[in-house]
């Protein structure tokens, strides 16, 4: 099992995160849901490439965010390896991307994810949700922690929002009806 490591996003979030608040000055509601221990999977809708910037704000954690594959190929691959981002490859089922996420549950980490599986640039509230963020929290026992995110991201902004719900543990739940309710919640939070 690979070690964590979580040096760049520590030492990067104290820097980035003020800047980001004051630029968006976004509005976080019901934080202290989170729990500050044992594996969580943080999850909600995604409408915008900044979005994940938002659940990160709002814990103390180390989030280990799983970000497409093409972002380390890129000009920002140094930044998004250094933060302890998890690359996917969206074109295959990818084991390689679930085992690095199931690793870091496994050692009571924190992953992030939007279970959409790319940003939401239709007229639709959510996009059908996928299975990995329930199956993997059944595999680990960890708990999923929902939040829905509204408003706009322009400077000083006087909507931009994230609103977390009540976290919750998929054991006894089959896949379908966990992903049923993760979508659920995700909808309502953004209907609020």
């Amino acid at each position: 099992m690979k070690k964590l490591n979580n040096f760049g996003y520590r030492l990067l979030r104290p820097i980035l995160s003020p800047l980001f608040k004051f630029y968006y000055c976004p509005t976080i509601i019901n934080k202290e849901v989170i729990p500050t221990s044992g594996p969580i999977v943080v999850v909600g809708n995604h409408k915008h490439i900044m979005d994940q910037c938002l659940a990160i704000l709002s814990t103390k954690r180390v989030l280990h965010y799983m970000a497409k594959k093409e972002y380390f190929d890129g000009p920002y691959r140094f930044f998004f390896r250094f933060v302890g981002c998890i690359p996917v490859n969206r074109k295959i089922h990818d084991e390689s991307a679930k085992s690095a996420a199931l690793s870091v549950l496994e050692q009571k980490g924190a992953i992030g994810l939007f279970p959409e599986g790319t940003r939401n640039k239709t007229k639709k509230v959510l996009l059908p949700f996928k299975f990995g963020a329930v199956s993997m929290a059944k595999k680990t026992s960890a708990t999923i922690v929902p939040f829905g995110i509204t408003g706009d991201y322009k400077f000083r902004s006087k909507n931009l929002t994230i609103r977390f719900g009540t976290p919750f543990k998929v054991a006894g739940m089959s896949l379908e009806e966990a992903n049923q309710k993760l979508e659920q919640e995700v909808l309502n939070l953004i209907q609020k």
